[in-house]
Parts: C-alpha cells; sequence; structure tokens
C-alpha cells in the first residue's frame, strides 16, 4: 500500500458522505483519517483511521493537528466547518513546511467570504451584481425613504454561519431592537427568486476552475439544500468562471446565488464543500477524486458541464451505531 496519498479531513461531523466518497476515490493508495473534537462524531467511524483532537480554540489544536499530519505522512489536508477554514489559510506554510497541502483559498480570500459586507463590497467593486447590504442603518432608512429598499429584510451577523441569528423583520422597530440586543449585525434585502447553490473545485495546481454542478434548491433546512434539482446554464458557468478567476480562489468553494428578472445575484460564498455536495458527487462531479490528483501532483482536467440535468436530491436521516467502550 502507498501511504503516501494520506488525506485528513478535520471536523469531520455528521458528514459521513464525504469521507465515504474519499475513500471510494482513494481506493487502496492511501488512508482516509479523521479527526473531530467529539468521539460521537459520527462520521470518525467511516475513515481509515481517527483521532479525537481538542476543541479547535484550544492552544494546542493547530500543533496537534501539524503532527497528526506529519507522523501520518499527510498529503492534503481540509476542514468540513468554517471556523477552522481561515486557520487553515492563515497557517498555510507550516502544513507546506512538513509536506501536507491544505485545499483552501488564501487567508485574506477566506475572511472575505465569511465579512459578509466585505464580500458584499467586493461584489460591488468587481461588477457582480449583488443583494443589496447595509451596515449604516441611516443608509438603509434614507433608502427605505427613496423607495430603493423595502421591507421586509433581513438583519444577520456580518460574520456568522449556518443561518444562525439570521431575522426577517418588517419594520423600523425591529431593525432597531435587534441592532439594541446585538453586536456588528448588517441589513440585506429580502431577494425573493429563485436560489441556486454551485459547487466548483479550483485545481490546486493549475488555479483553473475544473468542475461546476449547479443546482436550483427546492427546499432548505437549517441552512442547508435539503432537496435540489440539477440544472445547466451556459450564461451562468460564465459568470461563475469569472467571478472565481476575479476573487482567486482555490480548492472547493459552495456558492448561493439568487436569480430574479433575468439576472444572478451572488448572496454568498463558503470556501468548503457545501452540505448540499453529495447532489454533485452523484451526478457525476467527482472533487475527491480531484483533491486526491493533486495530492498526488497531478493536474486535473477541465469537466465543466459533465453532468445531467433533471437530477434530484433529497436527503433523508441514517444512524451511526458503535459500541460504548
Amino acid at each position: 500500500m502507498n501511504d503516501s496519498l494520506n488525506i485528513l479531513v478535520l471536523s469531520c461531523g455528521t458528514r459521513n458522505k464525504i469521507v465515504q466518497y474519499f475513500k471510494k476515490a482513494l481506493g487502496n493508495r492511501g488512508k482516509i483519517i479523521a479527526t473531530d473534537c467529539s468521539e460521537l462524531a459520527p462520521a470518525l467511524y467511516d475513515a481509515d483511521k481517527h483521532f479525537i483532537v481538542p476543541e479547535m480554540n484550544s492552544e494546542k489544536y493547530l500543533d496537534v493537528i501539524l503532527s497528526i499530519c506529519k507522523e501520518n505522512t499527510i498529503k492534503s489536508v481540509f476542514s468540513l466547518i468554517d471556523p477552522e477554514l481561515s486557520l487553515l489559510g492563515k497557517n498555510r506554510e507550516r502544513f507546506l513546511e512538513i509536506g501536507t497541502v491544505p485545499v483552501i483559498s488564501d487567508y485574506e480570500v477566506v475572511e472575505m467570504c465569511f465579512d459578509k459586507y466585505r464580500f458584499y463590497e467586493f461584489l460591488v467593486k468587481n461588477g457582480f451584481k449583488s443583494i443589496k447590504s447595509y451596515t449604516n442603518r441611516s443608509l438603509f432608512y434614507q433608502d427605505v425613504e427613496a423607495g430603493t429598499i423595502e421591507y421586509p429584510v433581513f438583519v444577520k451577523p456580518v460574520r456568522g454561519s449556518a443561518s444562525i441569528n439570521i431575522n426577517k423583520v418588517s419594520s423600523k422597530k425591529e431593525v432597531e431592537n435587534l441592532f439594541e440586543r446585538y453586536d456588528n449585525l448588517m441589513i440585506q434585502e429580502f431577494m425573493g427568486g429563485v436560489e441556486y447553490g454551485i459547487d466548483v473545485y479550483i485545481d490546486m495546481i493549475s488555479d483553473e476552475p475544473v468542475a461546476l454542478f449547479a443546482k436550483e434548491k427546492i427546499k432548505m433546512r437549517a441552512g442547508e439544500t435539503d432537496k435540489s434539482v440539477s440544472i445547466k446554464e451556459e450564461r451562468l458557468f460564465d459568470l461563475i468562471i469569472s467571478f472565481v478567476k476575479k476573487a482567486k480562489f482555490k480548492g472547493i468553494i459552495d456558492i448561493d446565488l439568487f436569480e430574479k428578472n433575468g439576472e444572478y445575484y451572488f448572496s454568498e460564498v463558503n470556501p468548503r464543500f457545501g452540505g448540499g455536495y453529495p447532489h454533485a458527487y452523484e451526478a457525476g462531479v467527482n472533487i475527491p477524486h480531484m483533491i486526491i490528483n493533486n495530492a498526488n501532483g497531478v493536474a486535473n482536467e477541465n469537466v465543466i458541464g459533465n453532468y445531467d440535468e433533471g437530477v434530484c436530491m433529497m436527503k433523508y436521516n441514517e444512524v451511526k451505531i458503535i459500541t460504548n467502550k
């Protein structure tokens, strides 16, 4: 067995499918190793080997992960949770020094994704249509008076994930109440229209987008796509390719956008595997295979659009049983 292609999945949680897909793509060329801070993270038990590690905010955390990479000859590492992505981006060089490549965009790009207002400013500056956003309440109220935006709107944290603490509000009083209770909020236009999710892989060797999967979201649950259907639209593909090149993304990213009156509006980007990625995989977009190619020093061919339209995904619950020793 060639252990030189070992892949490390950080904070695997309940993402069993991702671990399973990597195991299938890797075959007998190496091991899929997973970590989590809880021994009750079910995806641990689908990996070839796993480690229980400290919580991410522990001072020991990074050193523990680096030692796992070194001792297990890890070629590539990626995380499945937002708070860890900045940590990987910021410490890229420390991983590269021991021969491990973090599958993540550069630190500044990751930080832009997690600061929703900075991301909005990037979109405006670069000519991409975006959801109207405000951190200044006075400017928002002026635009309401002028009729350029209307209630309802969303009030959400400037930095946040998993749809936590997002409120749909219909009056100035509600906006004021939320801004009094919480710090660092923003106001965002309520779009309506059709929502899409796009899974993209930007090759870690060529820096070119090589895979893209577009789905129309039919139903959401806890911030993740619960039901969706695959679509193909050349105009959308061209827009996404232009966007990821302009923003200098790397590795796997998950893009949310809306279509309204024939125009596409960017909402947000998660620089990691999205919760709806299994839809892309089952439709034939094999990003684990591409990450393994890159880990082996092989650049991937462009397969954008190589999947079927009209493929539906419906999530359902499964359980993992282990003996408590």
